[in-house]
C-alpha cells in the first residue's frame, strides 16, 4: 500500500511539469531556456557547449559556443514561447520542442549550423543537418566536434574547464611535472587528473613558477 501511495504521489508531482509551458524565454545557453521560470532543454538537438572551440576553415579556432548562446538572446529572448513537453530528463529540466511565432527552435538551430541533431534521442532534426552541412552553414562552414563527444572528452580531463587556460601539465610515471602546448606531439592524446595532482595552466609562465617543465616534443 505504501509503494502504491508513493507512485501516485510522484505522478501527482510529476504531472503538472510535463503539462504546455508557455512563457516569456529566457535564453541560459544554445539549447537551454527558460519559459515562463520554466528550465526547458530542447528536444532532439545538441548546440555547443559555451566555452566549446570550433575552427572555421583556414584552421583558426573561434569559440562557437558562446557565439551560438548569443545568437539566441539576440533572436529571443524575451519572446514568448510556447513548448510541448516530450518528457523530464535527469536533471529536472522539461525536454520540449518549442515555438516562437509559429517556429520551431529547434529546427531553426539546425538550419543555422548553431546545433546538431541529437540522434541519441530523435532523428527529427537529421535531414535539416544534412542540408546545413551541404550549405556549409554556420559551424558546417569550418570543423568542429560534436557537443556530445566534446562534453565527454572534458569529463575525462581532455578538454579545458576554462578555454584561456589549455595548457596541460602532466605527471609522467617517473614523477616529472611537464606541460604540453598545443600542437605538440602529444598534446591531443594527454589527459589531465586534477585527483593525481595534474593541472591546467593558463600561460607558460604560470607553468614554470609552478615546477612544471615544456615538454621536448
Amino acid at each position: 500500500m505504501l509503494r502504491i501511495c508513493s507512485v501516485l504521489v510522484l505522478l501527482a508531482v510529476s504531472a503538472p511539469a510535463l503539462a504546455g509551458v508557455d512563457g516569456t524565454v529566457r535564453v541560459i545557453d544554445g539549447d537551454t531556456l527558460d519559459v515562463g521560470g520554466v528550465r526547458v532543454r530542447l528536444h532532439g538537438v545538441d548546440a555547443p557547449e559555451v566555452g566549446q572551440r570550433c575552427k572555421t576553415s583556414s584552421g583558426e579556432s573561434w569559440d562557437c559556443g558562446t557565439w551560438v548562446s548569443r545568437e539566441m538572446r539576440a533572436r529571443y529572448q524575451g519572446s514568448d514561447a510556447k513548448c510541448e513537453p516530450i518528457e523530464m530528463d535527469r536533471y529536472g529540466r522539461v525536454v520540449a520542442v518549442c515555438r516562437v511565432l509559429g517556429v520551431d527552435l529547434a529546427r531553426r538551430l539546425v538550419q543555422d549550423g548553431m546545433a546538431v541533431a541529437f540522434r541519441k534521442y530523435s532523428n527529427a532534426y537529421v535531414q535539416d543537418e544534412v542540408q546545413a552541412k551541404r550549405a556549409r552553414t554556420g559551424m558546417h562552414a569550418g570543423t568542429f566536434q560534436r557537443p556530445a563527444a566534446h562534453r565527454q572528452a572534458r569529463a575525462a580531463g581532455g578538454i579545458a574547464p576554462d578555454a584561456a587556460c589549455h595548457i596541460k601539465g602532466n605527471i609522467n610515471r617517473s614523477g616529472d611535472r611537464i606541460y604540453h602546448l598545443p600542437g605538440q606531439r602529444f598534446y591531443d592524446v594527454t589527459t589531465i587528473r586534477t585527483q593525481q595532482g595534474e593541472r591546467w595552466f593558463c600561460n607558460e609562465s604560470g607553468a614554470l613558477a609552478a615546477g612544471w617543465r615544456k615538454a621536448r616534443r
